[in-house]
């Protein structure tokens, strides 16, 4: 539309006020152009689509004055359905005198003949729907972006129709730039009635689609966006020995320190090396890498989120506190359109190749949680609802963001107990990082210059020191789409090495490391991001080895066991320390033991005896520990809990009640009369048989 602006004005606003009108005239006269010049090739297959007008409205800004002119608007693609047969042209045959008519397409309506003008009879024709021209239709919802919401409001959403070649063109997670028709439609109260409500249903005919910086890139489609100057100068960024720490410092420039998170979340944004290998019976291995950041409030974990969710086209932010399973994932409704159920993807699907950022993690409900532990390792979301049955793709990374429960975090406790999510879900995240307030004189005044050097310089000298942002997107994009790393054999057999070292260290009386091969897939997918971050199609044993050390201090992060200072992987692995599962079963035998020297079935006070036993033994008992053995206790049915919570040895006729599933109050009452029973039997044996042998041996001797 601009280049058209530059060659003729007004012919410009008439394509803006009138494009319904002016555009057919538009595709007729490409079309004759093309056919003088390609008299052999077909008719009737060009058409001209406009784009890149002067102003981007607003959804909030269409009003009356809009209708049926050309409109260009952002948004994000939420919703599309499958393709739709439209009617353009109606083939009507009267059943008299056969004669036939065309009837075009009138604002979404065929009217049908009512007069034949053949025989002159009246209600005659009949449709005939093989000779009809049918044309392919797709309904898309667009909603506009968070970030041009009016604070407080919900996002507006409006309805595309896309026609033709533009059907599949989208899909929903796109941002995208539409250029349409905007449509009012009337509505009728009955087909019948001809009358019409006030207020009119609106829509955009779509002519143009425009895809903003999507990262569902094929080969070589960089290459029609970014120049050849762009790309030189990402290729000359990607040879400097410095690239790690410009483009870590280009994240999140206003947060101070934090270095080695920030190169885990540049890792997140390359990713690793998708594989399918489902064709040979090796499945699929994923490439995205999830990161957990734990720790204190007011510690920048929400502004990291927010940031990395700014910087990329597909990214979704979602708060754990206001999520449920439906909005991560899919629900039903019905559709306007045709009245059947439709699927209308959340947040993990829309994320789809892009990033998911979860904020308050810890405050997700558990139907939510669970939701996550499918996507995060098989990347896909298994929906059954109003019968219909699905796997989406949800190949996203996720930033997630919890706060200790004690809202302060507690260096005597595990992370686990810290932010109480179960340890299946943390043994997904392949780093978690802690960003705790150190309270230190040194950190506080490097923290406090930095941010007042965020007031005191000026913009451009801000600017000047900083990679710009939208080379980062555009490096990131790049590397994304042309850059694919594999392992050599140094860097194959450093990490079997490393692998079987970590394996070795299974003891925590060394202070070892233990690993799973989950920890060790973590491992590749670092090292083919490092790889990818300077563009290198192999991935060489430096690339593992920082790899590794970056791993190794989140790991001394987060799995470090407060009773030793020891690394401990099964904290994550298994929920519980080496050192826990040891104290766990020195306690189960003193407890046994305090039970056992009682009288049988004296009950005991919880309490009290963590009382005793902490005056008897040089235990450092904590109280969260001691009732997780009373319950594993009461659920091997080895004690039985009572009334106050009372506690009690488990008799051997409750131990079978429980096995069978029975009361043990009624069961009790059952053996006991079984055994009354069985008494009174015996003393009818002992009395009547010496009798009914003496009338035995008298008949036998007559």
């Amino acid at each position: 539309l601009q280049h058209l602006k530059q060659f003729d004005e007004a012919l410009y606003y008439l394509v803006l006020t009138y494009p319904a009108d002016v555009i057919p005239y538009l595709d007729f006269v490409a079309n004759n152009i093309y056919a003088k010049y390609f008299p052999t090739a077909r008719r009737n297959e060009l058409q001209v689509r406009p784009y890149n007008g002067d102003r981007i409205q607003c959804m909030r800004a269409l009003d009356p004055k809009d209708v049926n002119r050309l409109v260009t608007m952002n948004g994000l693609v939420t919703r599309s359905t499958g393709i739709i047969p439209e009617m353009r042209c109606g083939f009507f045959e009267c059943a008299i005198c056969k004669s036939c008519t065309m009837v075009e397409n009138d604002m979404g309506f065929i009217k049908e003949p009512d007069y034949c003008e053949s025989c002159q009879t009246k209600n005659t024709f009949v449709l005939i729907c093989n000779k009809s021209l049918f044309l392919s239709r797709q309904v898309i919802k667009l909603q506009e972006f968070p970030d041009e919401m009016p604070p407080g409001q919900a996002p507006l959403s409006i309805t595309l129709h896309a026609h033709g070649a533009l059907v599949d063109t989208v899909q929903p997670g796109d941002r995208v730039t539409v250029c349409g028709i905007y449509r009012a439609n009337p509505v009728r109260e009955r087909s019948n009635f001809r009358g019409c409500r006030p207020v009119l249903k609106v829509h955009v005919d779509v002519l143009h689609f425009q895809k903003m910086e999507a990262f569902q890139l094929q080969e070589n489609d960089y290459q029609h966006w970014l120049t050849p100057e762009r790309i030189e100068k990402i290729q000359d960024l990607a040879s400097r020995p410095d690239v790690y720490d410009r483009l870590a410092h280009a994240l999140a420039p206003s947060i101070y320190e934090h270095t080695s998170i920030k190169m885990a979340i540049l890792y997140l944004l390359f990713g690793g090396t998708r594989k399918d290998l489902s064709e040979v019976g090796r499945g699929k291995f994923r490439s995205e890498i999830n990161v957990l950041l734990c720790g204190d409030p007011g510690t920048s974990k929400s502004q990291l989120l927010q940031y990395i969710y700014r910087l990329l086209p597909r990214g979704q932010y979602v708060s754990g506190k206001g999520s449920s399973a439906a909005g991560l994932t899919a629900h039903v409704s019905r559709d306007p359109e045709t009245s059947h159920f439709v699927l209308q993807i959340g947040a993990l699907a829309l994320s789809d190749n892009g990033v998911c950022c979860i904020d308050e993690f810890d405050k997700m409900n558990e139907v939510a949680r669970s939701v996550l532990q499918e996507c995060m390792e098989q990347q896909t979301l298994s929906v059954a609802k109003a019968g219909i049955v699905c796997q989406l793709n949800a190949r996203t990374s996720v930033l997630a963001a919890a706060n200790p429960v004690e809202s302060q975090w507690n260096r005597n406790k595990t992370i686990l107990e810290n932010v109480q999510l179960p340890h299946t879900l943390l043994s997904r995240f392949d780093l978690i990082f802690l960003m705790v307030d150190p309270q230190d004189e040194y950190y506080d005044r490097g923290l406090a210059t930095h941010l007042v050097s965020l007031y005191h310089k000026g913009y451009e000298e801000a600017e000047s020191e900083l990679l710009d942002m939208s080379l980062l997107k555009d490096y990131i994009t790049y590397a994304k789409a042309t850059c694919f790393p594999i392992l050599n054999e140094e860097a194959r057999d450093y990490l079997v090495e490393k692998y079987v070292e970590m394996r070795k260290g299974g003891n925590i009386s060394h202070g070892q490391i233990c690993a799973y091969p989950r920890q060790l897939e973590s491992l590749i997918r670092l090292g083919e991001a490092r790889a990818k971050i300077r563009l290198s199609p192999v991935v060489e044993r430096k690339d593992v080895e920082e790899a590794y050390k970056l791993y190794k201090e989140a790991l001394k992060q987060s799995a470090t066991d407060p009773t030793t200072g020891k690394v401990d992987i099964n904290i994550l692995a298994l929920g519980t320390s080496a050192g826990a599962r040891k104290q766990m079963d020195q306690l189960r035998i003193v407890v046994k033991a305090k039970l056992t020297s009682k009288p049988f079935g004296t009950w005991m006070c919880p309490r009290t005896m963590l009382a005793e036993i902490r005056e008897s033994t040089d235990m450092t008992i904590r109280r969260e520990l001691f009732e997780e053995v009373i319950n594993e206790l009461c659920k091997d049915d080895t004690i039985v809990r009572g009334r106050q919570n009372k506690i009690r040895l488990n008799k051997p006729i409750d131990s079978i009640a429980r096995s069978m599933d029975v009361d043990h109050h009624r069961f009790k009452w059952l053996v006991l009369c079984l055994r009354l029973w069985v008494d009174l039997c015996s003393t009818v044996v002992k009395i009547c048989f010496p009798a009914f042998l003496a009338m035995f041996c008298g008949v036998a001797e007559h």
